[in-house]
């Protein structure tokens, strides 16, 4: 059953899958290596823009090991999930300062990089030095699951277990990067999470979702996101033309982004000026200043949060005290900073 799945989808993979990405065929490990870390977490469509501007601006790793920390997470950018940018540098600056640029070419090695799991370990070991490791991503865990017909969660360890000795087992050994890839955009193309082309795909008649109509229910996950909403209130205080920014630090969301000053609720608070003049008031006690626009609330889905949030301008009178953690920057500074994307999405209709 396991040869025949394989077979067709080579055969697939060969006549019919015109799925087209920049990095498919390559073997640069660099380049491998940068685009499965740009896609954990963010879908090919969105990412493929992001690939194709870090390499223009790095074009080998050690491009990358050079570039300012800075120049690095503007270009991220919106991506999200930024300890995979932090992971990025680590590893571009142990590869170019300490291995001399040469990127490992044994799974195990590149298991230990840092921000590196066994699924891109796998990717990058099969495409790049077509080393026999089957991949598991979440297009590969749906179409085995439905074609064997399997409802262990796919999320559970006896499931990741089972999955991982039947990808192998379909792994076509002479060309593992072929067939990684191929199942992967069969997954995505065909085999896909809503509306699935079951009337097209070549291995329906051996798929145990589509005879028995499971193909809507597999597969199954055991555990259930659990998102928590925070109440995230940002002044955006002006003062002689610059603007008050500071650091994320912590291991919060947005890590090293900047932000505008922030006041955290406890929960949602009125978009109007008393409001927003009572948080200032216990943020800076005796502020002088005049509120210009209040925003309505804005919101943002994060994998585990839901952000919803309050954009007030304000113009100060007299400047903050030099210990808030807060600098005053110039506005054409602003624009080489990094932002998280519910801030830069604000700032694309309200200008500064």
């Amino acid at each position: 059953m396991q040869k025949d799945f394989t077979g067709r989808l080579l055969h697939w993979n060969e006549t019919e899958n015109t799925r087209k990405m920049p990095w498919k065929g390559e073997k640069d490990p660099y380049k491998i290596w940068l685009s499965e870390i740009i896609l954990q977490q963010t879908r090919v469509e969105q990412g493929l823009a992001y690939y194709e501007r870090f390499i223009a601006a790095f074009p080998s790793i050690r491009d990358l090991a050079l570039a300012p920390d800075e120049q690095v997470f503007k270009l991220w950018e919106g991506l999200g999930y930024y300890s995979r940018c932090r992971n990025l540098l680590t590893t571009a600056r142990y590869i170019a300062f300490e291995r001399n640029s040469r990127f490992p070419d044994s799974y195990e090695e590149i298991l230990a990089l840092k921000g590196v799991g066994p699924y891109t370990a796998a990717a990058i070991a099969s495409f790049a030095y077509d080393h026999p490791f089957a991949v598991l991503d979440g297009n590969v865990f749906r179409v085995i699951s439905r074609f064997f017909g399997i409802s262990t969660p796919i999320d559970s360890t006896e499931g990741k277990n089972m999955y991982a000795q039947l990808a192998n087992s379909m792994l076509d050994f002479a060309r593992p990067g072929v067939y990684n890839q191929a199942i992967m955009d069969f997954g995505a193309v065909i085999c896909k999470p809503k509306l699935p082309r079951c009337d097209s795909c070549v291995q329906r008649f051996d798929c145990q979702a589509f005879r028995h109509k499971w193909v809507d229910i597999l597969p199954v996950k055991s555990k259930s996101l659990v998102r928590k909403t925070r109440f995230l209130n940002f002044f955006i205080l002006s003062y002689k033309g610059g603007f008050y920014v500071r650091q994320r630090t912590g291991n919060d969301i947005w890590k090293d982004l900047f932000e505008w000053v922030l006041y955290e609720s406890d929960a949602a608070l009125a978009a109007s000026d008393k409001s927003m003049e009572t948080m200032l008031a216990k943020l800076f006690p005796g502020w002088k200043g005049r509120i210009m626009k209040v925003s309505s609330p804005q919101k943002q889905q994060l994998t585990h949060q839901q952000i919803e949030g309050i954009f007030t301008r304000v113009q100060l009178d007299f400047p903050l005290p030099p210990d808030t953690g807060y600098q005053l920057l110039p506005a054409e500074t602003l624009r080489q900073l990094a932002f998280p994307r519910f801030i830069t999405k604000y700032l694309e209709k309200n200008p500064l």
